[in-house]
């Protein structure tokens, strides 16, 4: 009788054990399923609470930037650049005064570069908008620091994310916007120095960070 009893003492409870293990890992298994799932049902909605509620001061932002391209004519048409052929020239030439050398080649036409060959109408409209605004709170700035030029831009409803280079030059303060919109082109430089200060436009990347590929700083 001792023979026989001493096995099942013991392989009986190694069996339990082994029951007990496959039932705790079956528990797990499908508490991880449902907390994985969870967890990434939860996660998507989080980040489609953010996207869909942006913060009050790029909803401003974005409010302000559409006022202004509402106001605009529509992208695509640059009346400063050239199209097509240049026309014959019909008139008289000009007499050449007496010692004087005529030009050996004819004079051509300056064709724009820089901003005015990149930026068509409708970015100088929204430009223009951005400039007003801009120039008429800085010419009222006494000792236009970076701080201050950076917490008057942020007043007028340009968010950090936008405010680029800003920098002291002496008793001025020098400043780049992002104002690219729907893979536009559009930055402004800015000079902060009191009634004399200024913003025109410039031309930036299409994509990726920020950063200026055309200017002619004020």
């Amino acid at each position: 009788m001792t023979h026989i009893r001493g096995p099942i003492r013991v392989f009986t409870p190694g069996r339990r054990v082994l029951a007990a293990a496959a039932l705790t890992a079956l528990a797990l298994t499908g508490c991880g399923t449902e907390q994985s799932g969870g967890g990434r049902q939860s996660g998507t909605a989080g980040s489609s609470t953010v996207s869909q509620q942006p913060s009050p001061e790029r909803a401003a932002a974005q409010a302000l930037f559409d006022r202004f391209e509402k106001a605009c004519p529509d992208p695509g048409v640059n009346s400063r650049r050239p199209t097509g052929a240049s026309k014959p020239d019909t008139e008289e030439p000009e007499t050449v005064a007496p010692g004087e050398t005529p030009p050996a080649d004819p004079i051509e036409p300056a064709y724009p570069t820089g901003p005015e060959a990149e930026l068509d109408d409708r970015d100088w409209c929204v430009s223009a908008h951005h400039e007003q605004r801009i120039i008429a709170e800085l010419q009222m700035l006494a000792d236009p620091t970076p701080t201050k030029v950076r917490a008057t831009l942020n007043g007028l409803g340009y968010t950090d994310e936008r405010i680029h280079h800003i920098e002291q030059d002496g008793k001025k303060t020098r400043f780049h916007l992002d104002l690219r919109e729907d893979g536009g082109r559009l930055c402004a430089s800015g000079l902060a120095a009191g009634a004399v200060s200024d913003v025109v436009p410039c031309v930036a990347a299409a994509e990726g960070p920020f950063k200026v590929t055309s200017e002619v700083r004020p």
